[in-house]
Parts: structure tokens; C-alpha cells; sequence
């Protein structure tokens, strides 16, 4: 019998907040991946109201009157999602990716 795979779907995605840009990458379940970015844009707008940080997304998000967001593309693998993340960030330079 075949070994099932252990390797996961990641989405890398995008935010637009009034003009401004994030890019951020989530875990994927199963093939509901638009389900999944609306479940972490929730996540981020939850924590941008509750906890105090200082992140120019966490900043932005709370007077935010509309919420754009799109999925980038969806990567099979951790490892090359995180280096495919931090090639798209140098690329697009977003505004509100703070490291």
C-alpha cells in the first residue's frame, strides 16, 4: 500500500487595505482554499482588535472600510512555500509586511 503524502497545500495570498498591501501565506484544508483565506483574514481582523501589536497590518486593519484580498497561488510543500513567500515580498515590496 502507498505511503499517504505528509506534505500540506499552502495559499499565498494578498490584502488590500486602502491602498496598502500584505502578503501572507496560510495552510490549506483539503480543497477549501477560498474558505481558508476568508478564515485567516478573519484571524487577522480578530487579533488586530484584541492583542496590542504593533504591525503596520494590526494598525491599519481596525479603521478599515473595506478588505480586499485575492489568492496568489497555492504551493504543495513547506519549505517551498516560505521561499516562494519571501521571493513574492521582494518583489512587490508591500507596505504593510513589517519584519
Amino acid at each position: 500500500m502507498r505511503k499517504k503524502r505528509s506534505d500540506r497545500n499552502y495559499i499565498l495570498y494578498s490584502l488590500d487595505i486602502n491602498g496598502k498591501t500584505y502578503i501572507g501565506l496560510t495552510v490549506a484544508n483539503g480543497r477549501a482554499y477560498w474558505k481558508a483565506l476568508k478564515l485567516r483574514v478573519q484571524k487577522h481582523i480578530s487579533r488586530s482588535k484584541c492583542e496590542n501589536k504593533n504591525w503596520a497590518l494590526y494598525q491599519v486593519l481596525p479603521n478599515a472600510d473595506v478588505i480586499y484580498y485575492d489568492i496568489i497561488e497555492v504551493i504543495r510543500g513547506r519549505k517551498a512555500a516560505y521561499s516562494r513567500e519571501r521571493e513574492i515580498i521582494a518583489e512587490i515590496a508591500p507596505e504593510l509586511n513589517t519584519f
